[in-house]
């Protein structure tokens, strides 16, 4: 059986510190599933159907990765997926006291479930899709920050192509 990983978020929109992760993640697991989370209390700027497409494009040529959504608490899906991980990175210490609380709460509900860190590569490690939108709306060059399909939905979304 495959070592699967299911590696959550929003991903409204992945940056190329996702992307970053992601590489990374298959070097130790063999399948990794991107959980794109539908939240409708959280707001966010791309549909779930956006956000898995401009997944896909930005993932061409990976086949150990699939792109799904989900809702409901995460070690219910991750169980779903027969995964034995979920993925998830740390950019600072402010991460850290977050994705702790969620870890243990999740390994209380799951306690079959693992959570392994990978810290961010230094070269993403300001980077947030919340920084990232903030920058774009007010026309900040975010080139190379993100795949070149994001950048364009970003611009367009925005109304600066």
């Amino acid at each position: 059986m495959p070592d699967i990983v299911v590696y959550p978020g929003s991903f409204d929109p992945i940056t190329n510190g996702h992307l970053d992760l992601l590489q990374r993640g298959l070097k130790i697991f063999d399948k990794i599933i991107v959980a794109v989370a539908k939240n409708p209390v959280k707001k966010t700027l791309f549909t779930p159907e956006e956000r898995m497409e401009m997944i896909r494009l930005s993932l061409e040529g990976h086949p150990q990765v699939t792109i799904d959504t989900f809702d409901g608490l995460l070690v219910d899906y991750a169980r779903r997926q027969n995964a034995r991980a979920i993925l998830r990175g740390l950019r600072a210490v402010t991460d850290f006291e977050y994705e702790f609380q969620l870890a243990m709460m999740n390994r209380r509900l799951e306690p079959e479930i693992e959570t392994v860190f990978l810290m961010t590569g230094l070269r993403w490690v300001f980077l947030s899709s919340s920084i990232l939108k903030e920058a774009a709306i007010h026309g900040g060059n975010i080139e190379g920050m993100v795949p070149a399909v994001v950048y364009h939905r970003l611009r367009e979304k925005f109304g600066l192509e």
